[in-house]
Parts: structure tokens; sequence; C-alpha cells
């Protein structure tokens, strides 16, 4: 009876094992976001959530499909300045849930983020997500409303020294916006996608 049942846990123990796998360390992983966050709206300590858009496979099995649930949070948050001052978004990602319901503690590194056109450059060191300089909008702000301002000067005072007036309170106007505008926040959408990859091994029971 003892050695039957030990039998009995050696066979299990061995089913186990032949069931587990181990993610490695380096291995990438896709995923798409399921809610939005924003530097302007978010707080640390604030959640977000994803949904894997890759499946990894270990000894040609499955062992992360895709639709798996990833959890995260908000480490950091900070605006754009209106003068001075780049928008930042700070994250961790920390739980994932497989299709099974089995729930494992994880904490892969973020190795790019979409962009989208935006300008925001991912610090791969820190989790951050920075945004990029508005030079060159700002610039075009100016040179508009310098534009704007020498037409309508010339049309007013039918003259170059309208439109040099009208230039300058155009140029004037222009930077007065700059600098009472915050610059660009940095915005990860429902759908948007992060890459990450796993700086460890994660052991799958």
């Amino acid at each position: 009876m003892r050695l039957a049942s030990i039998a009995a846990l050696l066979i299990t123990a061995a089913t186990l094992a032949a069931h587990a796998a181990e993610i490695p360390s380096g291995e990438h992983l896709l995923l798409r976001m399921v809610n939005s966050i924003s530097s302007r709206t978010s707080e640390p300590g604030d959640y977000f959530y994803a949904r894997t858009a890759s499946p990894i496979s270990v000894n040609d099995r499955i062992v992360v499909p895709v639709n798996s649930y990833v959890q995260g949070s908000v480490t950091f948050s900070e605006r754009s300045g209106k003068v001075k001052g780049r928008a930042q978004l700070g994250l961790r990602l920390e739980k994932l849930t497989l299709r099974n319901g089995r729930t494992y503690a994880f904490t892969p590194v973020l190795s790019s983020v979409d962009a989208a056109g935006t300008g925001q450059k991912l610090d791969g060191d820190e989790n951050i997500v920075r945004q990029g300089p508005d030079h060159g909008s700002d610039a075009g702000k100016i040179v508009f409303t310098a534009g704007s301002g020498a037409a309508l000067g010339a049309i007013v005072d039918r003259s170059w020294k309208g439109a040099g007036i009208g230039a300058g309170i155009g140029g004037a106007v222009g930077l007065a916006t700059v600098l009472l505008t915050r610059g660009r926040e940095v915005k990860l959408p429902q759908g948007s996608s992060l890459d990450v990859v796993f700086d460890r091994p994660l052991r799958l029971d």
C-alpha cells in the first residue's frame, strides 16, 4: 500500500514536471493595450491592462497563448510643462494571467512602445516613456501667426511698414501662445502596442 502511494506520487510529480515550462531570459512578448493611459490623467498606482498579441512557445508547445491577460501599474507620471519639461510616464508589468486561469507574477522590461507619430520614446533602463521636443511645432506656430499678422498689417496699412508691424505683433502672439500652451503628453491609447522582454526566466507550472 505504501509502495503504491509512493509510486502514485512519483507519477504525479513526473506528470507535473512534463507539463512545466520555463520562459527563457531574452524572450519577447507583444502586448496590446486594453485601456488608455496618459501622462495628463494617470497617477502613480493606477492600473493598466493589456492582452498578449503574440504567443510564446517552449519546446514546440504554446505556453502563453494569444489573448492572455497582463496587468501593470503606473510608477511615475509627469505632465508636460508650458515653458520647459517634457511629459513622462513610468510603467511596470506585474501579473500574467493565462487563459486557463493560472496567474504568475512577472516583471519584464519594456523594449519598445507604439509612438504612432507622437515623438515619444522609451527609456528602457527605467521603463519610462518620454515625450519628444516640440521645437518644430513651436516654430510653426510663431511663423504662422507672424505671417498672418504681416498679411493683415499690409491690408490695413497698404504698405510694407504695415506688414512689418503686423509681423511683429503676430510673432509676439505666436510666442505668447507657445509659452502659455503645454507640450504634448505621453499617450498609450487603447489598442497601442508594447513590446516587452523577459530579463529573467519565468517558470510556468
